[in-house]
């Protein structure tokens, strides 16, 4: 039989549409929760020695993908008490999908269209599935993942709050659940 982790045991997996904070958010909850901070493209990039764009570039994004997959679901099964970001197009896999909701906590990061366009200028250099992409083209790839990105163990709403904010939220989330479903001794 697997051996699925206890709920206080599972690593805290970030989701959400490239560019949404699963990083500044991660490493502030990192801090927040006494986990080590774990960005799987930036383990993907030290393996190969190089960026996620020139992978891209030199391998193609399907082998990507695949290292990707491979990477994260190692992470989820196989890691305990991380704090695990996600990339953009990561959770779109099903077995990535499927490996985060057993072992993990999933966190969905929901920002809306407005609010996630004004930071385009900020991210698009690295983000390589949005390089050649019109709006609308980049409108309809994010409208297309939210569908997935519903699939999770709870969702965060970020428009209105900062970085803090939302880890804060997120940590006063997670201890409820804790506390909630943490067995209690019958008298």
């Amino acid at each position: 039989m697997e051996n699925v982790p206890s709920l206080r045991e599972r690593n805290i997996a970030l989701i959400g549409f490239m560019g949404v904070g699963k990083t500044t958010i991660g490493e502030l909850l990192s801090k927040k929760l006494y986990r080590d901070f774990v960005d799987i493209d930036k383990v993907i990039e030290a393996k190969y020695g190089m960026e996620v764009s020139e992978i891209f570039r030199t391998k193609g994004e399907k082998e990507f993908r695949r290292i990707e997959k491979e990477t994260s679901i190692d992470y989820c099964k196989n890691r305990r008490l991380k704090i695990l970001s996600l990339g953009g197009g990561a959770y779109t896999q099903d077995e990535i999908r499927e490996a985060c909701m057993k072992y993990c906590i999933v966190i969905s990061l929901d920002l809306t269209w407005d609010s996630w366009k004004d930071r385009l200028s900020l991210i698009i250099d690295n983000r390589p599935v949005l390089h050649n992409k019109s709006m609308e083209e980049i409108e309809a790839l994010f409208q297309k993942r939210q569908s997935t990105y519903n699939i999770n163990s709870f969702q965060v709403k970020t428009d209105e709050m900062n970085a803090e904010e939302v880890a804060d939220e997120i940590v006063s989330l997670l201890k409820l659940g804790w506390e909630w479903y943490q067995p209690h001794a019958v008298d």
